[in-house]
């Protein structure tokens, strides 16, 4: 009896481990042979291949595929080496690929209802409601408090270089980026760039961390769906700190708008306005209309959009604009040559930054996105198929569930669409150059309606800060730079490299 037991178990085990490992061998999909429970992702669930490493690996060893398939445990996925497949998927067949997929549960993890990683009703209605945030008039209004935080940050920079050895410039900039979206987003002062350990900034940095039992619990999430109702994947320290943070602010505010225009005044006058309300993207009545659904803005679903603002302002700008300043360290007649476009454009301005003089700089904005080519935050764009789909350039229909994956860095930074692209030339931005190319190989923000909603307000502050550090200062490699930074493999959604980015910090004129 206790051997037919064993023999059932085992049988149960093999067929768990194994389930959906035909899936793309079914449909004619060129893919690497699965093993038994990790699939193709053995290397990715032990934290020793981020999912860029994964991503960038497929698209260069199928040169000739438009799709290629891959396996995260049982999970099939399908990564797109196509522009134009690119552009069905995030645009013209939206409707069939507008969740993420990269949410857990929000009863379990309540972080997780925020805009990135919520999906369908939930996503469609809080994005609606939080658009205006975004406007230029908003972005206009908050400018003089970016120039607030460049200006510290010019101050920062300046005492950084009169001292002796490097300057870890991603330490820099994430500090420039957490203390303006204090100040602009919150209405709080977080002395991130008064000190290396304020409070804001270690929540930063334990944002993005993943420490072993995050990789393990995250790797049993993917592995055992029947558990994931169980399991809460992140620091419970960090659900903890936004929570208590968005309660105080809201009693200091009184539950209503403090008149400041900041992000959280935004998510108090919905709070006062009751239940979002809008049409669904997932459930229609019998005639095909789609129907009415609602949503709660209450204190978890605040908190979540919060963390979000947060997590999203500071980690993606302070990695783009850190990465251009390493950029311009090893091309220093570029960088002379932005540096003479600030000077004369703030020269323009009485020497003050403002919100019309980093509009004006056109070779530091084409140098920003030249780095975000190279290396952008987010080296994958993810979707799920939401309904059965058929791709007509292929024959292939995949099934709701199916994980597909967009290689952003990889189409980034394919010879294809970017001639030697290793070299840093930010004429590629030119408008000119711009007109000739695909729309769909360039994607560092993505595209169609789940497009980064916060994009311009990136750039903006992103372009502000460069030009503050970059008329103060110039950079060079220092002893222990490297020219492609070595990449951090436990790197989840957001890219990370090992060890920051040691810079030379000179100020200009010395």
């Amino acid at each position: 009896m206790i051997l037919v037991l064993l023999a059932l178990l085992a049988i149960l085990g093999y067929y768990f481990g194994t389930r959906n490992h035909d899936y793309w061998a079914k449909r004619n999909v060129k893919h690497d042979p699965p093993v038994f429970m990790f699939g193709n992702n053995f290397k990715g669930f032990f934290g020793r291949q981020s999912f860029t490493e994964v991503a960038n690996d497929l698209y260069n060893r199928f040169p000739n595929e438009k799709v290629v398939g891959y396996y995260r445990g049982s999970t099939p996925e399908l990564y797109i080496r196509d522009p134009g497949i690119v552009r069905n998927i995030l645009s013209n067949d939206f409707a069939y690929f507008y969740p993420r997929g990269l949410g857990r549960n929000p009863e379990v993890e309540p972080l997780l209802a925020n805009m990135f990683h919520a999906d369908g009703d939930l996503w469609k209605l809080t994005r609606q409601r939080l658009t205006p945030a975004f406007t230029t008039a908003r972005l206009k209004a908050m400018f003089p408090l970016v120039v607030r935080c460049a200006e510290r940050l010019q101050g920062v920079a300046r005492a950084a270089a009169a001292r002796p050895g490097a300057c870890d410039v991603r330490e820099l900039m994430a500090r420039f980026t957490t203390e303006f979206i204090g100040a602009c987003g919150f209405g709080v002062e977080t002395d991130s760039l008064g000190s290396e350990d304020s409070h804001f900034r270690k929540i930063g940095r334990l944002l993005f961390a993943r420490p072993l039992p995050v990789l393990i619990k995250h790797m049993v999430w993917e592995l055992f769906p029947p558990l994931r109702s169980h399991i809460h994947v992140a620091d419970q320290k960090l659900e903890d700190a936004f929570l208590n943070f968005v309660k105080n602010i809201r009693e200091v505010r009184q539950c209503k708008p403090s008149g400041r225009h900041d992000f959280i005044d935004l998510l108090l006058e919905l709070e006062s306005k009751g239940k979002i309300v809008g049409e669904s993207i997932e459930h229609y009545k019998p005639d095909g209309t789609p129907v009415t659904v609602d949503v709660d803005m209450d204190l978890k679903m605040m908190t979540a959009q919060v963390f979000v603002f947060f997590a999203a302002g500071f980690e993606t700008s302070s990695s783009a604009t850190s990465y251009t300043l390493h950029q311009l360290a090893f091309n220093p007649k570029l960088q002379l040559k932005i540096q003479l476009e600030i000077d004369e454009v703030l020269l323009k301005y009485d020497n003050k930054l403002c919100y019309d003089a980093v509009a004006e700089m056109k070779l530091l904005s084409m140098a920003f996105k030249e780095a975000m080519r190279m290396f952008p935050s987010l080296g994958v764009l993810n979707r799920v198929c939401a309904r059965p789909y058929t791709f007509s350039e292929l024959g292939l229909t995949v099934g709701p569930g199916t994980r597909i994956v967009i290689p952003l860095e990889a189409l980034q930074n394919d010879e294809k669409y970017f001639d030697n692209p290793w070299e840093f030339r930010p004429e590629r931005f030119s408008p000119e150059e711009v007109k000739k190319r695909h729309k769909f190989v360039y994607l560092p923000f993505g595209d169609g309606p789940r497009a980064c909603i916060g994009s311009r307000l990136g750039e903006m502050q992103s372009l502000a800060g460069l030009a503050a550090v970059l008329h103060a200062c110039s950079v060079a490699p220092a002893s222990t730079t490297k020219l492609v930074p070595p990449l951090d493999s436990r790197s989840n959604i957001v890219q990370a490299v090992k060890g920051g980015l040691p810079l030379q910090l000179t100020v200009r004129g010395q």
